[in-house]
């Protein structure tokens, strides 16, 4: 964190954590033009660094205003600021790491706005000194809404298992066809009843001046279909083919075609599907991911039992994401594979698909912050052909049975440039030599930061984080230039089920922001147990339990507001 103080007509701007990279500022006379851009930038101010963390800006002399103070830190050195014109309020936000501070106006028969730090709602007090922490946690949390687990899609079924909306185990925004586009998984059972798997178009009304959302709605629901057959989630047999058996974890639309791209977290596999839900095709899966033993070749898509190589059960193609042009898709698996550390491995891999030909020609490593807590990412958004978003997280949050305590849930910046094509190497093999993937050390979002849990719509959650943040979209552009981000939940459809496949319903409540977790018979109060914080089935609830306030697990968005400086270098999927 920086800090700016003021005392007369000095400002100090002192950051302890990082060298600065640069400081500017800029005076103007009193009555001169108050903007910088109106080609009145006055003097420039003496900066004398201190210490390679410290500067001093001095107004150089009596009767001059300081217009502007633009401190840029190392670790931000590729972000600029444009200089502020007149009259911005404090709801204007600056990139991260970077403070801009306006002094502006002295009393007078002509009085300038009252003196301001923009990005954060604090001013200078001119009578100084005043010791002022700018906030640099952009993208800035717009609008947080919570949805209820009692929702329905628009197939027309009303059941648990037939009608019940499965939040959000991917989201994406067409930018060509003003679309938004949310992928429920396999379905209630997790594998073990069948389920037509699907995907929703939904409707988000958008506030282009404060990136505030409102009235989701779903338009309709696709059924994916290969020929006259429904894609099910229902698991494949032990050792068996994979015939339609299919777990959707990732969705893109391919900007040139308008067809879906969806992962598949069985085989793991890509498949191209139309707005009809029609298979198109699918795309080759490169052999060293197929779950598999090594030694006989023996593939089981169903569990990891007779499997010493490939993906882990149920740590396929979780993340997905397209090329601004198309050309090429990346698929990248939830975790590491059997042969590269299995539940202790910390490198996964990226696989870049030539979309015309539906081949693999290129593998990366990426290496996770670590492996416990089954640590995982769970979307992967293209921000151009080489950088992209990672949603990495672990299993603690509210869910239908996770451990409430200590839930951690980090977007992370990546680059593939300079990586290395690992698509030979086995990544845990002792001495081998490769480059992964450049991440930021810093996260560009923390879904899971105490001042978004603390906000009032999310009261009702108890100050607990979801658990499985597993969609992550950048949608429109806004008025002011930035552009709406969309993260959002997977709540496992508010149902949980025990080794004899019996489903229950999970409901929570989060009264005086403690959150309690009940489970009971689907669609009843009948049956009803405690459900720990640990995420265990305790005792059968008493016949005098207070259901007042207990709601099935629900779906959240988020909607945050990314400065053109936090995208830097985004460029939209567009037709050509």
């Amino acid at each position: 964190m920086s800090a700016v103080e003021h005392d007369g007509n000095q400002f100090s701007v002192i950051d302890g954590a990082t060298p600065l990279f640069a400081v500017r500022a800029t005076t103007r006379p009193p009555g001169a033009a108050s903007c910088p851009r109106a080609g009145n930038r006055g003097r420039n101010a003496s900066v004398l660094p201190l210490a390679n963390s410290h500067a001093v800006v001095t107004v150089p002399k009596p009767g001059q205003l300081l217009v502007d103070v633009v401190v840029v830190t190392a670790t931000a050195s590729d972000r600029t600021s444009s200089w502020a014109p007149s009259g911005l309020k404090s709801s204007v936000r600056v990139p991260r790491a970077t403070v801009i501070v306006n002094r502006k106006g002295t009393p007078g028969p002509n009085p300038e706005p009252a003196n301001e730090v923009h990005g954060i709602a604090t001013s200078i007090d001119p009578g100084g000194p005043q010791t002022i922490t700018p906030d640099f946690a952009l993208p800035d949390l717009t609008d947080p809404v919570v949805i209820d687990g009692t929702t329905l899609d628009a197939s027309g079924g009303t059941s648990v298992n037939d009608g019940r909306l499965g939040f959000f185990s991917d989201l994406y925004y067409d930018p060509q066809r003003d679309e938004w586009w949310a992928l429920s998984d396999r379905g209630p059972g997790g594998g073990t009843l069948r389920y037509e798997t699907r995907v929703h178009r939904f409707r988000l009304d958008v506030n282009r001046a404060t990136g505030e959302i409102g009235n989701f709605q779903v338009l309709s629901t696709l059924i994916f279909r290969q020929g006259g057959s429904a894609l099910d989630g229902f698991a494949p047999e032990v050792g068996g083919p994979l015939g339609n058996a299919f777990d959707p974890e990732g969705l893109i639309v391919h900007p040139l075609t308008g067809n879906l791209l969806v992962s598949d977290e069985y085989r793991p596999s890509l498949l191209e599907i139309n707005r009809a839900g029609q298979v198109v095709r699918r795309f080759d899966a490169p052999v060293n991911l197929l779950p598999r033993n090594a030694a006989t070749g023996a593939t089981n898509f169903a569990g990891d039992a007779g499997n010493d190589a490939g993906k882990r059960t149920n740590r396929g193609f979780e993340g997905l994401a397209i090329s601004p042009s198309g050309r090429f898709a990346f698929a990248m698996l939830q975790s590491a594979m059997l042969d590269e550390g299995g539940a202790s491995g910390v490198y996964t891999r990226i696989v870049r698909f030539e979309t015309t030909t539906g081949r693999a020609v290129a593998q990366f490593a990426y290496r996770l912050e670590g492996s416990a807590q089954g640590r995982g990412i769970s979307a992967l958004v293209a921000l151009n052909d080489d950088e992209f978003l990672v949603l990495e997280r672990n299993n603690r949050g509210l869910g239908v049975d996770g451990t409430l305590a200590g839930p951690n849930k980090k977007v992370f910046r990546i680059s593939l440039d300079g990586a290395t094509d690992v698509t030979t190497v086995d990544l845990d093999a002792p001495g081998a030599v490769f480059t992964p993937v450049a991440k930021q050390t810093t996260p560009w979002l923390d879904l899971a930061a105490a001042a978004t849990l603390a906000d009032l719509s999310l009261a009702a959650l108890g100050g607990v984080s979801p658990e499985k943040w597993e969609g992550l979209a950048i949608g429109p552009r806004l008025d002011d230039g930035s552009y709406l981000v969309l993260a959002g939940t997977d709540n496992d459809y508010a149902v949980t089920q025990n080794g004899s496949a019996v489903q229950f319903d999970v409901l929570y409540r989060g009264a005086g922001g403690v959150a309690t977790r009940i489970q009971c018979d689907i669609g009843t109060l009948a049956n009803c147990s405690a459900v720990g914080a640990d995420g265990a089935v305790g005792a059968p609830l008493p016949a005098d339990f207070d259901f007042t306030g207990y709601r099935l697990v629900p779906g959240v968005l988020h909607a945050y507001r990314a400065s053109p400086a936090d995208l830097a270098g985004y460029r939209a999927p567009r037709t050509r």
